[in-house]
Order: structure tokens, then C-alpha cells, then sequence
């Protein structure tokens, strides 16, 4: 992987061991050569990921929807900047220039990147790697739910083991550079029609 979408929160929360590991994840993106792609700013989660990289001289790719444009928010150290016209043109773009996709600790919004990119994946609409950078067990609850989800019947067990999932950083680049995507939904496929 040359590039990673990292989906994670604008805010800071009250965990200081989140906040160490963003920092050090962007760290390790940077000695890898892996460039980050992120939602551009300089505040909360975000801004710890990018200021990572930018201490260790990596690549830093900000994403912002025209609208978040603020001197405030924006991390004007970036390498690249792209400011997209909304929020749905700033996940294609992300998508666009990642090969591999990681959630951190992150809200909402963290939520909606992570299920929509997930489901592109899940209608074989990309190949790409999805990780969960599971901080101090964060995701937890949301593990659990996907697993109810999958003994209910609402989600497959493939989809569910297609999610690369980790507590670490090593850990979870090593999986995600191991993986093996699962093969097109033969009601996806033009021959299984």
C-alpha cells in the first residue's frame, strides 16, 4: 500500500492513550513511505494523525468539502490539498487516491466513512483493505454489533471476516498488507446473472 485513507474524529475525545496512538500511527505511516489521505484538518484525532506525518517528513493528502474551508480547521502543512464541492465528492476522492482504508477512534462521521466503504467493498465495488484500529478496545461495542448482525442474519460471515481488525498498528499494517480480498458476489457478477 502506497496510500491510506485514515476515517477518524475531528475532536480530541477524553481518552490521552487515542490521542498517543493516532499520533504514532501517522509516525508509522510516515517510516513506512505510506502516504496519509484524511479529511484535512488540523483539530482533534485528525490532526494528531497528520501532525505524525508531518514530524516524520511523510506524504499528508487533505480531503476538505468547500464548506469546512477554514483557517481554522484546515492543516496548512499539508503536502496536497483537495477542497471537493461536498461531503459524498470527499469520500470518492479519499477512496480515489487510497489503497486501503483505516478507522480510528472517530464519531458519526467516522461511522458513515466506515459502513460506506465497507459496503462498496461488500458489493464488490472495490478490493481495497478496510482496518479497524481497535484503540483500547473502542470498537468493541461495534465488533459485537457486527456479529450480531451476522447471527441474525443481516450481514454474512465473509463480509464480516473481509474487516481486517487490530489493537495494534504493526499488527493491523501487516494484515491489511496480507490481504486477500474476497471474490465478487456471483449476483454481482455478470456471469452469475
Amino acid at each position: 500500500m502506497k496510500s491510506i485513507a485514515v476515517f477518524c474524529g475531528s475532536s480530541s475525545g477524553n481518552d490521552p492513550y487515542i490521542v498517543k496512538e493516532s499520533y504514532d500511527l501517522g509516525v508509522t505511516l510516515a517510516k513506512e513511505q505510506i502516504a496519509l489521505v484524511y479529511g484535512a484538518a488540523k483539530i482533534g484525532i485528525m490532526g494528531k494523525v497528520a501532525q505524525g506525518v508531518i514530524d516524520h517528513q511523510g506524504k499528508t493528502i487533505g480531503v476538505i468539502p468547500k464548506f469546512l474551508r477554514t483557517k481554522e480547521i484546515v492543516n496548512n502543512e499539508l503536502t496536497e490539498i483537495f477542497v471537493t464541492e461536498n461531503m459524498h465528492d470527499r469520500k470518492v476522492i479519499m477512496y480515489e487516491k487510497s489503497d486501503g482504508f483505516i478507522i480510528i477512534p472517530g464519531g458519526f462521521g467516522t461511522m458513515d466513512e466506515f459502513f460506506e466503504i465497507t459496503t462498496w467493498g461488500q458489493l464488490g465495488l472495490h478490493t481495497k483493505p478496510i482496518g479497524i484500529l481497535n484503540v483500547n478496545g473502542y470498537y468493541d461495542a461495534l465488533i459485537a454489533q457486527c456479529k450480531t448482525m451476522v447471527a441474525r442474519g443481516f450481514l454474512k460471515q465473509d463480509n464480516l471476516d473481509a474487516v481486517v481488525i487490530d489493537d495494534t498498528i504493526s499488527g493491523l499494517l501487516h494484515k491489511m498488507n496480507n490481504y486477500v480480498p474476497l471474490p465478487t458476489p456471483k449476483w454481482l457478477n455478470k456471469e452469475g446473472l
